[in-house]
């Protein structure tokens, strides 16, 4: 207390009325009633004036909330003094600067939901209004059974999509809201790799792609298999769409005493270095994506990775190919 600013100046105003008091009383130069009288009155009058400087400044912090409540951002009270209503103008400040960013993170969530509630909905747009139009010239007597056939299939194609779409949303949702427990088991990485490519052997044998795996077999890490295994699948599907038939797609392996490694490299169309910035941004189509893209599956292969304590990188350069790096630490 006795550091406090104000209460320092109350103390040595009363000290000092006190000791005037007292010399004045000594010499006997004024009547000891009248002298009481005016001491009294002095001391009165410091109290108050004390009390009124104390309600003002409480006055002016209650102003400064109502601003900030009413949506004031730039207001500073802080001050350099020492004292109790200076240490609580520094912890209100502290408070409303923290309430200020969480309402500008508040303001870029809401941005964000907006836009991908927007994304979405264009997703999900195209498919609908071309199974609409479809199950309209379905309903046409004079249309052939081949085109029936035909109609019928892209149907249950764009219905696929549409499931993988809405399955895909749902785990990119449960990824944000970290409501998925990963696993810590000890994944080997050679039994990763070889159930992650069994749903992509059949494309790659269409395109008479070239698959080479290479590492040592006791290489591991501590992670989630199932969601590894996932995040390293949607990296090999974005490799065999973008190689071309006859082209190469090789997997490396290997660990170290910081991390264990895994690259994925492909001598496909590579990626336009305007675009590399944004690949693992979801609903992001770079120019060389395919129409049937919908940009998210890479934004959920790098939340899947950084949620286990990895980082997942990528490296490209047009017409030469594409490296996509996965670094799980230990």
């Amino acid at each position: 207390m006795l550091r406090n600013r104000e209460f320092q100046f109350y103390i040595f105003m009363l000290f000092l009325i006190g000791g005037v008091a007292t010399v004045l009383a000594t010499f006997s130069l004024i009547q000891p009633v009248l002298l009481i009288s005016l001491t009294s009155l002095v001391l009165i009058v410091c109290s108050i004036a004390f009390t009124c400087w104390r309600y003002n400044e409480i006055k002016r912090l209650s102003g400064y909330l109502r601003k900030m409540s009413s949506g004031g951002t730039s207001l500073d009270i802080r001050d350099n003094y020492e004292g109790e209503l200076s240490i609580l103008k520094n912890e209100i400040y502290k408070v409303t600067i923290m309430l200020s960013e969480h309402k500008k993170m508040l303001q870029r969530d809401k941005v964000h939901l907006t836009d991908a509630i927007s994304d979405i909905s264009h997703q999900l747009k195209t498919p609908l209004t071309s199974m609409m139009v479809m199950a309209d010239l379905l309903s046409a007597s004079t249309l052939s059974e081949g085109k029936r056939k035909e109609f019928t299939k892209n149907i249950q194609v764009q219905l696929e999509r549409i499931e993988w779409l809405v399955t895909s949303l749902l785990k990119l949702s449960k990824l944000d809201a970290e409501t998925i427990a990963f696993k810590k088991d000890q994944v080997n990485v050679r039994q990763l790799i070889e159930k992650s490519v069994e749903p992509l052997l059949i494309p790659m044998d269409i395109k008479d792609q070239n698959l080479i795996i290479d590492g040592v077999d006791d290489v591991s890490f501590l992670g989630d298999f199932h969601w590894t295994g996932e995040a390293l699948i949607n990296v090999l599907k974005n490799a065999v769409e973008h190689t071309k038939e006859g082209g190469e797609i090789r997997i490396h392996y290997a660990e170290n005493p910081l991390f264990t490694e895994i690259s994925v490299v492909d001598n496909g169309e590579g990626i336009a270095k305007a675009d590399l910035p944004y690949v693992f941004q979801r609903f992001y189509k770079g120019k060389n994506a395919s129409e049937e893209s919908v940009g998210i599956g890479l934004a959920m292969a790098h939340s899947m990775i950084t949620r286990q304590n990895g980082t997942l990188e990528v490296k490209s350069k047009q017409g030469v190919g594409t490296t996509f790096l996965f670094k799980i630490y230990k």
